[in-house]
């Protein structure tokens, strides 16, 4: 696959702890002020911005690195915002993708967020009924919590920032006490390789100068907001996805093959799951469950049973609910992640979007150096929204949806990291209240995710990278000739990729 981003920078600044020197308060002045007066650090909605300008914007660093050799100017800025000079902070453009989707003709907007979304005063203990699960619940190992994680509205929790820490538990709470911080949760995380600090801010600093701050301490190693995902799900009879994937439902199988789904909790008695379900992991104990319809219909669409069979009838799925109203946090995602590594499973269905985020660009690059297959939503904001992460970085297979007649769906991001086209238009799909009709790059996902599990139980040796390029070279080309932004490479067809030769 084409490089699709270029990892931002955090420049450096000063820690609060040496802030009484004149010289230092002058620099914070300034840093502070360039946060107030420099539009081209802040997340922009500016419909002045060419689409250009706008993935220039996302893909800038702070240095002034410039554009990938896609994207815009060099010189560190956008025409019209300003230059990022300084010691300020570049946070990248972030996507507001909510759930439900926007209205047609509204995804330059920025849509309201979802009534469904999770407050942080919900008490712990009042859980609504719910089924008892068929397979075990895992709750997170080694979480030192001091608040639970939440999933909030916005675009990153506004009072949080995650820290990757070269130390153990005094050196983290050493850093807190420099900056004036408060260690929310700390863990080791399995695919970044070191400890995970969620700092709380409880002073009311910006997050961008919180960032710039912990820069000056070399023993942070990585610092980023924790921004907030959403899952890729639209406004919404037979399954026509094994026609359109040339899949035969009778032959269909993906048994034994372990898939990871990270997406919401789910209704686990469900006619659909029935022996579907390997094991449950809970990334947000503290937050009740509510929904459970989006992670139903999305697992099963990758092996359900009975009548609403998925794609893959004997695929094991390992399921981590991380999300609750339809949004996470970056935190709460890789926790996630981490136990998915720990599962020993060939894919990772991710169905949701939000910004770039440079610590879960470092977790799929690892899931994927360690074998797995990782398949994501390319998003549902339409065809001048910003790259969708973590669909667009490299090493992930983003998928978009076509309705029955591989016509492309119109709510459908666009753009040069689109990898492949699958059926996502008005499919029905177990949910929490027995099935449904869904739409969304979601499905769309999940239904290559049923797909490669085909591929991996007819040919257990098959690497990451081979499967990858077997889909490339057998989909069936929709739209312009070659790879192009709306349907990437075009419809996968299943068949020609398991007879595909590496």
């Amino acid at each position: 696959m084409a490089a699709k981003a270029i990892p931002g920078k955090v420049r450096r600044g000063f820690p609060s702890g040496i802030a009484t020197r004149p010289t230092v308060i002058l620099h914070v002045v300034i840093l502070a002020a360039a946060f107030v007066a420099a539009p081209a650090f802040a997340q922009t909605n500016d419909p002045k911005l060419t689409q250009k300008q706008v993935d220039c914007l996302d893909r800038t660093t702070a240095g002034g690195a410039g554009c990938d050799k896609n994207g815009g100017n060099k010189s560190g800025g956008t025409p019209g915002t300003g230059t990022a000079t300084g010691d300020a902070v570049f946070l990248p453009a972030l996507i507001v993708d909510l759930f439900p989707n926007p209205p047609a003709g509204a995804a330059s907007q920025t849509p309201a967020p979802s009534d469904g979304t999770s407050s942080s005063n919900a008490p712990a203990n009042t859980l609504p009924p719910a089924p008892v699960p068929s397979g075990p619940v895992t709750a997170p190992q080694g979480l030192n919590l001091a608040e639970p994680p939440r999933a909030i509205t916005g675009e990153f929790v506004p009072d949080e920032v995650l820290v990757t820490v070269d130390g153990d538990a005094g050196v983290v709470q050493q850093i807190a006490n420099s900056f004036g911080l408060q260690v929310r949760s700390q863990r080791q995380s399995r695919l970044l390789g070191t400890t995970l600090v969620r700092f709380g801010i409880t002073d009311g600093r910006p997050v961008g100068v919180v960032l710039a701050q912990l820069a000056a301490d070399g023993r942070t190693e990585r610092r980023e907001p924790n921004h907030i995902y959403t899952l890729q799900q639209a406004a919404g009879i037979v399954n026509y996805a094994f026609d359109r994937i040339t899949l035969d439902a009778k032959q269909a199988s993906g048994e034994n093959v372990r898939v990871a789904v990270i997406d919401t909790g789910i209704d686990d008695t469900n006619p659909a799951l029935k022996g579907v379900i390997a094991e449950q992991y809970d990334a947000m104990p503290n937050v009740p469950i509510e929904k459970r319809d989006h992670g139903t219909s999305v697992d099963g669409l990758i092996a359900g049973v009975g009548a609403l069979e998925g794609m893959a009838p004997g695929a094991r799925i390992y399921h981590a609910r991380a999300f609750e109203g339809g949004k996470s946090t970056m935190d709460v995602i890789l926790s996630a992640l981490d136990w998915a590594a720990s599962q020993d499973v060939r894919i990772i269905n991710m169905s949701f979007v939000g910004p770039k985020n440079d610590l879960l660009g470092t977790a799929c690059r690892n899931a994927r150096t360690l074998g797995m297959v990782l398949v994501a939503a390319a998003g549902n904001n339409g065809p001048k929204a910003p790259y969708g992460y973590p669909a667009a970085f490299d090493g992930v297979i983003a998928v978009t949806a076509t309705d029955a007649k591989d016509g492309l769906m119109p709510q459908a991001n666009r753009g040069a990291y689109v990898f492949i086209s699958a059926p996502g238009v008005e499919m029905v799909a177990p949910s929490g209240a027995g099935s449904d009709v869904v739409t969304g790059t979601s499905f769309a996902a999940a239904i290559v995710s049923g797909a490669i599990a085909n591929l991996i139980h007819a040919a257990p040796d098959r690497s990451a990278d081979d499967i990858e390029k077997a889909l490339a070279a057998t989909a069936k080309d929709l739209g312009p000739k070659g790879r192009d932004n709306d349907f990437g490479y075009g419809l996968i067809d299943t068949k020609a990729a398991e007879a595909a030769k590496e």
